[in-house]
């Protein structure tokens, strides 16, 4: 040991340098690679005029494809089990809110009449119809339409 107290041993200090550039690379990868796992049910919607709905709650949404398959979230269901796995999806939440219902647009409207009467069956009352937001025409001009 010096006499003025510097000594050459061991830096008890850790370096982070490495550790922050190494979950800033990892932060980065799962930001741009989050998107793509999202996987859906593709399902062309008819159009509407109507405003959107706000809603903050978290719902089921049932969806009813062109081949007439039919999904609860994700998952694919066949219409006679629809009923009772909703009831049972449903037996456990507390808020028992109601669910989303999305049907293509080519799907006749007996066949959504029928889903939605099994969801009512299952005990849920409340039922959103999903649409998309209707487009304007691009040759549209306002103000010069026949009347």
């Amino acid at each position: 040991m010096q006499a003025n107290g510097n000594s050459k041993g061991m830096v008890s200090d850790i370096n982070v340098t490495p550790l922050v550039d190494v979950m800033l690379v990892l932060l980065i990868i799962f930001m741009v690679t989050a998107p793509m796992m999202t996987q859906g049910v593709d399902v062309k919607l008819p159009e509407s005029s109507a405003p959107a709905i706000a809603s903050d709650d978290e719902r089921l949404v049932v969806t009813v494809t062109m081949d007439r398959k039919i999904f609860i979230n994700d998952n694919v269901v066949e219409l006679g089990e629809l009923e009772s796995k909703l009831a049972a999806i449903t037996e456990n939440r507390q808020d028992r809110k109601g669910v989303f219902l999305r049907a293509d647009e080519q799907i006749p409207y007996g066949y959504v009449m029928q889903v939605m009467g099994l969801i009512r069956q299952a005990g849920i009352d409340q039922i959103g119809m999903v649409t998309e937001s209707a487009k304007e025409p691009a040759n549209h001009q306002k103000g010069r339409g026949k009347i």
